[in-house]
């Protein structure tokens, strides 16, 4: 039973708008988004960041119990949008979720890529790939993964796929068309 069903449509609206802009610019193309585009996604990004923190401020991390699975996913999602400061101010609570089965290891695995890579440290999982106006020759390039020949191991150990499916994935998401 979910405990929340206001929060978990509220976190599901969020996701849907932050997901709404997002798609516009894989629409527009990734490697040329317009200025405006940009400006109306950082807007949308803060906004959904405040909100977050104030959910989590008062209530904990968003759990299926609270927010059901769809609404603890957009939680998550909200989160991988928002600003260093804030994802390191919650990765506490996602890495202790991930510990206690109430987060995927997946989550847990991209955020705390998402943190090393905003600290210019290694990534654990290869989840983080540059920018696509970085990639070469249509190809995705990763932020610099420590050990890079075990990350495959790691990977699934928290349920990602392999690296290379990971790479392919990425191709067709941000050049549908190709």
């Amino acid at each position: 039973m979910i405990a929340s069903l206001t929060l978990r449509r509220e976190l599901v609206e969020m996701e849907r708008v932050d997901q709404a802009v997002r798609m516009e610019m894989i629409r527009d193309g990734v490697g040329t988004p317009s200025p405006e585009l940009l400006i109306r996604m950082a807007a949308i990004d803060v906004k959904n960041t405040r909100r977050l923190q104030e959910i989590v401020a008062g209530h904990g991390w968003p759990s299926p119990d609270l927010v059901g699975q769809d609404g603890a996913g957009a939680a998550f999602i909200l989160l991988q949008h928002a600003s260093y400061d804030a994802q390191k101010a919650l990765f506490p609570l996602v890495e202790a979720g991930y510990r206690d089965g109430t987060v995927p290891g997946q989550s847990y695995a991209l955020l705390l890529d998402s943190i090393l890579v905003w600290e210019g440290k290694p990534q654990v999982y290869g989840s983080k790939a540059r920018p696509v106006d970085e990639w070469v020759d249509g190809e995705p390039t990763f932020w610099p993964i420590d050990d890079e020949a075990d990350v495959d191991r790691r990977r699934a150990e928290v349920g990602l796929s392999p690296l290379a499916e990971y790479r392919e994935m990425l191709k067709r998401l941000n050049f549908p068309d190709e």
